[in-house]
């Protein structure tokens, strides 16, 4: 064993750190986002305690948040991993010397999206009701409009990381693991938005997911079906839908201009 090896790997590695901003963020970003989100499903269950209060089907409120969660997650990374697949594969740029537009490519990716939340889905809602006797189609044909409103905010997502790692090329290449859970914390995916301090309250305001976690709470707990936040969240998905669409073709066109396409991958 030689010392000097061993702390020539380490600081090989630590040195990384000195020019990643990336990699500085990911160091605290995972703690942070874990801190947030189970200190604030530990205030939920806490409030309700010590409120001498009772949530009915509590079980059932975790897991369709879980299955839940999980479209929006994979909805993401259907177009995020699978432009990051192409780029690994060094295939990218052979894909724009064909007839292929930008356009026919996103829809493409969004397909995948869309048939990865499909199996996700049907797989998860299996296993709840096996493992759990959770039954997560007793929302009914309200399951519907819940999962279009996350697989859209997952689109965004992933186009918009899909626009960043174009730009930025490898570095950015974590955003696409990590970006959609930035959001998880003011989804109020486990817990009510009325948790959450004042500010993040604001910020869960224009978080579509919010939304639709606070309706798919109500509906298990045999409340009426609310429209209005379904209304809420299909207006601010489709507003930031065009944005980041808008986005992704500007950064494309920058990319082309500069000549980056040739060196992603690399």
């Amino acid at each position: 064993m030689s010392f000097r090896r061993i702390s020539a790997m380490f600081l090989r590695h630590t040195y990384l750190y000195r020019h990643s901003f990336t990699r500085l963020i990911e160091i605290v970003y995972w703690p942070l986002l874990d801190l947030l989100l189970w200190g604030f499903v530990s205030v939920y269950i806490t409030k309700l305690s010590a409120e001498g209060q009772s949530t009915p089907n509590f079980l059932g409120i975790f897991l369709g948040a879980l299955i839940l969660w999980d479209i929006l997650f994979r909805s993401q990374q259907g177009i995020s991993v699978s432009f990051l697949e192409e780029v690994w594969a060094r295939n990218f740029l052979n894909l724009f010397v064909s007839p292929l537009t930008i356009s026919e490519y996103l829809v493409s990716l969004m397909l995948v999206s869309l048939f990865k939340v499909v199996v996700v889905f049907l797989v998860s809602s299996l296993l709840a009701w096996l493992l759990y006797s959770f039954n997560l189609f007793i929302i009914g044909l309200h399951l519907l409009p819940f999962m279009i409103n996350l697989i859209i905010m997952g689109w965004s997502i992933g186009i918009l990381t899909t626009a960043f790692i174009l730009r930025f090329g490898q570095q950015a290449e974590v955003l696409a693991w990590g970006i959609a859970l930035l959001f998880q914390p003011v989804s109020a995916v486990f817990y009510p938005v009325s948790v959450l301090p004042h500010f993040l309250q604001v910020i869960a305001r224009y978080v579509p997911a919010s939304y639709v976690f606070e309706g798919m709470r109500a509906v298990i707990m045999g409340q009426s079906f609310p429209a209005g936040y379904l209304a809420r969240a299909m207006i601010l998905n489709f507003i930031y839908l065009v944005l980041v669409l808008l986005f992704f073709f500007r950064m494309f066109k920058a990319v082309k201009v500069k000549g980056l396409l040739a060196h992603m991958g690399e």
